[in-house]
Order: structure tokens, then sequence, then C-alpha cells
């Protein structure tokens, strides 16, 4: 017969284990997601790459298999741990130049443009923000999925003085790393060289390479009588004589009259349009900010040209390939190269070119 004592201790016990029980699996780690196994951990184990893949003609290759890439690591062979082709949300920023010499009609195509960019050619769940720049940097809208107030914010913007196209690249790309999905890009659309930024190139591309962002430039070039046979360009005509820079007695004192303004002569036949700049698109720093990541530059010629960049960005950001890696290189701050290759030698791949283990 049991005493009373251990009878009245049974289900002290009982709850006792039940609480337990109950504790253990509240503590249970939740199931890794995809998102979180991609996750990019710079210098830490995992390392992840975003690979473009494209046959000779430039066409997206489908299809491919973990084998059929290999990865290396300051030139040492990597064993790839995680593989994925499958389209992933994006959290997608976009940095618009909207100096004074976007005014008129590049402006209207970069709106048009990324009118459709955002409400046609990305999913539903992507994530965006807008940053514009002129003579500074402004967040217009920040982390969205709501279409409408992207577009708000791009119909008030407006085109005026200067450009400081690091800074807003250097703020932006702070700003792509916090997005929630595992695929991070940043999309910068310009219409000439940095004239105003407090950034320096290099301090920006050191920042890209901390990130794992994709970066994608698209720059529009000078429109001044480009004719896409000849290529040729009109002559210009003065507006008057040059006036003698004393006024007649030799008084000196006078106000120098400004240069006469150039005024161009009727444009070539197959010209293309007609907004002018005073100096081109600087691709070498562009490709200098968008190489490292993974990303591309592209040059347009025509601002009716933009609907097709933009498009060819979001269809390469819906085809690309996903490799993952351990790495064991310890957190010394310095870079480390990535290289990756596809087993075809015909085909063509593009791909970050390392990290910096911080």
């Amino acid at each position: 017969m049991q005493s009373a004592s251990h009878v009245r201790g049974q289900p002290a016990v009982v709850l006792t284990a039940g609480l337990l029980l109950i504790s253990l699996h509240a503590q249970e780690p939740p199931p890794q997601t995809p998102e979180a196994e991609f996750r990019f951990k710079s210098g830490v184990e995992l390392i992840n790459v975003t690979a473009t893949v494209s046959d000779g003609t430039g066409r997206f290759v489908p299809g491919l298999r973990q084998e059929d890439f290999a990865v290396y690591e300051d030139g040492r062979p990597q064993a790839v741990s995680h593989f994925s082709a499958e389209r992933v949300p994006v959290s997608l920023g976009i940095a618009l130049d909207t100096s004074g010499s976007m005014a008129g009609e590049r402006l209207r195509a970069a709106r048009s443009a990324l009118d459709r960019f955002l409400y046609d050619l990305l999913d539903a769940d992507d994530e965006l923000f807008l940053y514009r720049f002129d003579d500074r940097p402004v967040l217009v809208q920040d982390w969205t999925t709501e279409r409408h107030l992207l577009g708000r914010a791009l119909g008030r913007v407006v085109a005026e003085g200067t450009t400081a196209m690091y800074d807003a690249v250097a703020q932006a790309i702070r700003l792509t790393a916090t997005g929630q999905h595992r695929k991070k890009a940043l999309v910068l659309l310009s219409d000439g060289r940095d004239t105003a930024s407090y950034a320096k190139l290099r301090d920006v591309k050191e920042l890209i390479r901390e990130s794992d962002a994709l970066l994608y430039a698209i720059g529009i070039e000078c429109g001044i009588g480009v004719d896409r046979r000849s290529q040729q360009r009109p002559q210009f005509q003065r507006r008057g004589p040059i006036p003698f820079p004393f006024p007649p007695g030799g008084r000196r004192g006078w106000p120098i009259p400004p240069h006469p303004r150039p005024m161009p002569m009727p444009p070539p036949q197959g010209r293309t349009w007609s907004q002018g700049c005073t100096e081109g698109v600087d691709v070498k720093a562009l490709r200098n900010m968008t190489d490292d990541s993974g990303g591309r530059t592209e040059v347009v010629h025509d601002p009716s040209d933009l609907n097709a960049a933009t498009a060819a960005i979001a269809d390469e950001l819906s085809q690309q390939y996903y490799l993952g890696y351990l790495s064991s290189e310890k957190k010394d701050g310095r870079w480390h190269t990535i290289r990756v290759e596809v087993r075809n030698q015909h085909y063509r791949i593009r791909a970050r070119r390392g990290y910096i283990a911080s």
C-alpha cells in the first residue's frame, strides 16, 4: 500500500515532466527556410554567389544543375553545398538621377521605363525603395511592396542641380543591405558622371564589395546628333561675332560678355533625339561599381531604349542561379576572390568576383 505522501507527490512529478516537455518543444529551432539558408554571411561560413549564364547569342541558359558549376575561392576549389535555380523574391533599390541634365526627354523616358519595370516586370512579392539624387541623395520612398506609392513618388521628382552619383550609391547600397529578402539588387539610372559627391569612387567600390547586392547601372549617353548609321555629329555655328574682351577706349574692369552658346545645325537624317550634354557617360566609373558585384553596366543612346534596358534587368533577375559554399577563411578584413566556372565552355557566366571577410 502506497503512503499518502507518495500518492500526493505523483501529480507534481507528472506536471513537472509535462512542463519540461513543453519547454523543450518551445525551444526547438524553427525549420530552416530557403531564405535563411541563402543568407549571405561575408567571411563567416556560408558564402552565396549569384550567377548569370548565357550562350553565345546572349540568351539565358536554363536547366543547369549543381554539377554543371565549379566555384573557386582565392584559386582553391570549393564544394558547393547549396544550389537553387528558382526565382525568389528580391529586395530591389532604385537610384534615379534627377540632376538638371535629366530634364525633359530623359526624365520622361526614365519615369515611363520605371513604371513598366515596377508594375509589369517585377513580382508582387518584391520589395522596393526609391532614391533620387541631384546635389545630394534623397530617399523619396522607403521599402514597400505597394507599387502605387512608388509610382506616386516617381511622379513628384523634378530635374535640377548637379550630380552626386557616388553619394547616392553609397547611401542606397547601405539601405539595400537591410532588405528582408536574401536576394538583393540596386539599379542605378544616370545620364552622366559624378560632379558633386563627397564620397570617392574607391569608397563606393569598397562598400559594394562589402555588400551582397547585385548592382546594375544604366547610363544614358549624350544625344547630340547621334546617327545610328553614320555616328556623325553636326557642326556648330556661333550666334554673332565673338565680342572683343574690352570696350573701345581701353577702360578696364568692364565685364567680359559670356562666351556665346553654340547652336546646333539641323540634325542629319537618322538622328535619334535632340537633348545633349557637356560630357558623356563615365562608363569606366560605372563598371568599376557594377562588375565586382556580379551586375553589369549598359549604356543606351536613346531614352526610348530605357524600356528594353530595364526589361533585360528584370528578366535577368528571374533567371539566375544561386550557389553556396562553406568558406574556411578567417575574418581578416581582406578581399577574397571568387571565380565561378560552368562546365560547358561555350557558355558565358557572370558572378560576383569576391567578398570582404569582415
